[in-house]
């Protein structure tokens, strides 16, 4: 049997897309899954998947497709058309996804984001697996579940963080403090965690005077902000501020290295994981909506993301 020729392309446009096959025979495994985004090129998905697709034995790989945003219907629909089985959706598409699929999971409808879709029979089923990835990550990172923490989310108001809260409370956190630049945006969330569970929810600005007093009642700090992409981001917390007794879950990561949150916790000794843990497990999750009845290949999945940061 010839060894795969998987795709040496860093991502693929919208414009090969509409002419997939033109492209499809260059491919061998045959392209079967995507990851869509704008930008897509950075992703590490296909570096975790495709190893999990060889684990599996499955006639199939996984590429990049960056798609233009109000094109994701139009893109979904082209996968269709050229025999895709599944695709991942990453920024700016979540919540674009969620009105363009046939069906949504009601995790996903309550979350308000699909970063997962599955095609079955021609129909488009939009899953969120970034909650359940949450989860499953901290218990793996910290040796906790998230019902036993006291939580501080960095970021409340966007979609990511948004999303986190709402997975925190329907996991049963009890404690948990939503921050945000723009403290009034928070009050929707507020107002619809507070009908999901009995969680004791309190709010604040992103200035460090304000984190500062909160850091003393947090076990687990979140940042959902897009801050720690670039090296030169300004500081989330307060110099000095972190202690050894505190978690932090960066959902950040850069191939460049350790962002200043998580250089911030290894200085002060306190347990932290990045963006990876969460791509890890949220990717373990699409894989088993795309093969349903197939136990994602966890440890194959992590040393391909292992190989792409070496």
């Amino acid at each position: 049997m010839p060894a795969p020729l998987f795709s040496v392309a860093s991502f693929y446009t919208y414009e090969q897309l509409q002419h997939w096959a033109d492209v499809a025979p260059t491919l061998q495994p045959p392209a079967r899954l995507a990851v869509i985004g704008d930008p897509i090129g950075h992703s590490k998905s296909p570096q975790m998947h495709n190893p999990a697709l060889q684990a599996c034995g499955l006639d199939a790989q996984y590429v990049r497709v960056q798609v233009p945003v109000g094109r994701v219907k139009e893109a979904f629909d082209l996968f269709i058309q050229n025999g895709f089985q599944g695709v991942n959706i990453t920024i700016p598409h979540k919540f674009e996804s969620l009105d363009a699929v046939d069906f949504v999971d009601p995790l996903a409808r309550r979350l308000g984001a699909v970063n997962t879709l599955a095609i079955r029979e021609g129909k488009m089923h939009g899953f969120n697996t970034d909650g359940p990835g949450f989860l499953r990550s901290v218990k793996e990172a910290f040796g906790a579940e998230v019902k036993d923490l006291r939580v501080l989310i960095l970021g409340a108001g966007g979609g990511a963080g948004r999303a986190v809260a709402v997975q925190s409370v329907l996991a049963g956190c009890q404690h948990l403090w939503l921050a945000n630049r723009t403290e009034a945006k928070l009050a929707p969330l507020v107002q619809e965690l507070a009908s999901l569970g009995s969680a004791q929810v309190q709010t604040c600005t992103l200035d460090h005077a304000d984190l500062e007093t909160q850091l003393a009642d947090v076990d687990l700090i979140v940042n959902a902000t897009s801050l720690g992409m670039k090296a030169d981001d300004a500081p989330l917390l307060p110099d000095g501020c972190l202690e050894s007794r505190h978690c932090v879950y960066d959902m950040v990561y850069r191939a460049s290295g350790p962002t200043e949150l998580i250089q911030a916790a290894v200085k002060a000794g306190a347990r932290h994981a990045d963006g990876m843990c969460l791509l890890l497990h949220q990717g373990a999750i699409s894989f088993e909506h795309w093969f349903p009845g197939v136990t994602a290949p966890l440890e194959a999945m992590r040393q391909g993301l292992a190989d792409a940061n070496a």
